[in-house]
């Protein structure tokens, strides 16, 4: 029974790293780097869940209060920043990030890690008669939300990246921090305050998601098939030229 629990935690996590290593389709990355941003996910998430039952433990909060604090602080901003303090200082090392592709490749990578272990305590922890229920549910939007944070943040950290202007660098890390807290506080709050009118909210709420964070990705998607047609053009110029060459020889 619980080898039927783990691949239910991990079948749609499996599914995901498919997804967006394929999305990858001009000049991949290595697999034991990408292997590593996942790794570094599993660790991220670990931390998470001490640092978050901390904070429960010592709120003291109600009601509305409660709800906020919970949603933007107890998850957004706890989760969130610790993927980036993890997330950051390795990628801009990384030598292989050379395209803007890549900062959102390894944060859904670290993201999915992250996941990862959410998603087992979630279904190992609850109770057999809403094993499928709630596995189900995650799959279809939980995974997919942190998806969608790790989108964002890997989008602007590529800003910051391959930007040259100081104040606009500035101006993306930040934004590659709090956005994907916001976003992701706003996913939670919608869901706890659960409000007859809320579910459709949060319908098009997550709708909206999607196609902000889908649009980040084609976006750079498109960047590097131009950045690869362009280096095969280089290439077919210089076999031209050295053809040319050979033929004066």
């Amino acid at each position: 029974m619980k080898i039927k629990f783990f691949i239910l935690a991990i079948a749609p996590i499996v599914a995901c790293l498919f997804w967006i290593y394929l999305k990858d389709k001009y000049e991949k990355e290595p697999i034991p780097i990408l292997i590593k941003y996942f790794i570094l996910g599993i660790i991220s998430s670990l931390l998470a869940l001490v640092i978050e039952n901390l904070l429960i433990k010592v709120s003291i909060f109600e009601g509305m209060s409660l709800i906020l604090y919970t949603s933007f602080i107890v998850a957004g901003f706890t989760e969130e920043s610790l993927k980036a303090m993890i997330l950051i200082p390795n990628l801009l090392k990384e030598k292989q990030y050379n395209e803007k592709l890549d900062g959102i490749i390894y944060s859904v990578f670290l993201s999915l890690g992250f996941a990862a272990i959410e998603n087992i305590i979630y279904i190992f922890y609850e109770s057999e008669e809403l094993i499928l229920q709630v596995s189900l549910s995650r799959a279809v939007i939980a995974i997919p939300a942190h998806i969608m944070f790790a989108i964002t943040m890997g989008y602007y950290i590529s800003k910051y990246k391959f930007e040259e202007q100081k104040f606009k660098k500035q101006r993306y890390i930040i934004m590659a921090v709090i956005i994907p807290i916001l976003l992701h506080g706003i996913f939670d709050f919608i869901l706890m305050i659960k409000y007859r009118w809320s579910i459709i909210i949060f319908i098009v709420y997550i709708i909206f998601l999607w196609k902000i964070n889908l649009d980040k990705l084609d976006k750079y998607t498109n960047i590097s098939k131009i950045r690869f047609l362009r280096y095969i053009k280089i290439r077919q110029r210089k076999r031209k030229t050295r053809k040319k060459d050979d033929r004066r020889d």
